[in-house]
């Protein structure tokens, strides 16, 4: 980081000699204990919310704030900010090439914490595929839109989560429907959504993982090669229509595992399919509250599978978005350069 801060620095100043940047005293080599002040202010801008970067260094007392002023001056901060790289530019392949990668900029630090992430913990036996949105508003080819997320527009991500504390083990930015998705060890027959979700779990494979996905990811042939490398999953399914004849989906080598399918009626009808769960059922009583009103006494059995089958997904993706919740301290101003 440091490295290339430095060099992208050296790039500006011999590409715009009339920038800021370029006068006697306007940029020195960053170090790394500066680039760590540098980035311990940032998260603290996490924290403490203000109207915008030059609040902070402001001697208003509405807004003082003398951390800011005592580890950094503004101008410093701000230059560091706007020559902050990761990567060479000048030895990013160009648009065509076969090597041509639309994260090139930040791939170092994406591979970063993606090794972290999945050294740093091992999840339990119960995990989740899902995705959510990095809120983003700036120009972006792939940048998404989803009513149904908070921030509406952003930068989605597929990630892999623990089920009980929504910790992401595994994630992967999407970059566009032409990206190309090349999974180690995947089967043919998996379509877009199956090998997003064998790319994520790739990992955890012959573990006896249980992995819960919703109806965007569920299908017959995912199932069965998952059940093939001992991860058993549980998936709800769009419609009875929606799975075709099982016999044309098995991938070479793989062994046709059972698959029980369930409906029950919630608001509305709940198509699962699993290779977790068995075709038994598990009864539950029913009692009268003081108020006549009927309450379903679940059993610690029933509760447990209730709670996998019917709110895993959610529930996951719940805890992970929370933790996930991005920091607004580096909006998107014009620096004074």
């Amino acid at each position: 980081m440091v490295e290339q801060t430095n060099l992208y620095a050296q790039q500006f100043v011999a590409q715009h000699p009339g920038s800021f940047l370029a006068r006697p005293g306007g940029w020195t080599p960053v170090s790394a204990a500066e680039m760590r002040t540098f980035w311990g202010l940032v998260l603290h801008m996490g924290l403490v919310q203000k109207p915008s970067v030059r609040h902070y260094w402001s001697g208003d007392v509405l807004y003082q704030t003398p951390l800011y002023s005592m580890a950094m001056t503004r101008p410093r901060f701000e230059a560091i900010r706007k020559c902050l790289h990761y990567a060479d530019n000048a030895a990013c392949p160009p648009q065509g090439d076969p090597a041509y990668d639309r994260l090139y900029k930040i791939r170092p630090i994406i591979d970063h914490f993606g090794a972290a992430f999945a050294q740093a913990y091992v999840p339990g036996r119960e995990v989740a595929v899902d995705e959510s949105l990095v809120a983003f508003k700036g120009r972006l080819s792939f940048r998404q839109y989803i009513p149904t997320k908070r921030a509406r527009y952003g930068v989605k991500m597929y990630k892999i989560c623990e089920s009980t504390s929504g910790y992401t083990y595994k994630f992967r930015v999407y970059e566009g429907r032409d990206s190309r998705i090349q999974p180690p060890e995947c089967p043919p027959t998996l379509g877009v959504s199956g090998k997003l979700v064998w790319d994520l779990v790739h990992p955890l494979l012959d573990k006896g993982y249980h992995l819960y996905v919703d109806n965007f990811y569920t299908s017959i042939p995912l199932f069965r090669s998952l059940a093939a490398r001992s991860t058993f999953a549980c998936g709800t399914v769009r419609s009875a229509a929606s799975l075709p004849p099982s016999s044309r989906y098995l991938s070479p080598g793989v062994k046709p595992v059972p698959l029980p399918g369930t409906r029950y009626k919630d608001k509305r009808d709940v198509l699962i399919l699993t290779t977790i769960h068995g075709n038994g059922t598990t009864p539950v009583s029913v009692r009268e509250t003081e108020n006549g009103d009927k309450m379903v006494v679940w059993s610690e059995k029933a509760r447990t599978e209730n709670i996998y089958i019917k709110g895993d997904v959610t529930g996951c993706k719940r805890l992970s978005e929370q933790e996930f919740s991005h920091f607004s301290a580096l909006s998107r101003e014009t620096c004074d350069f």
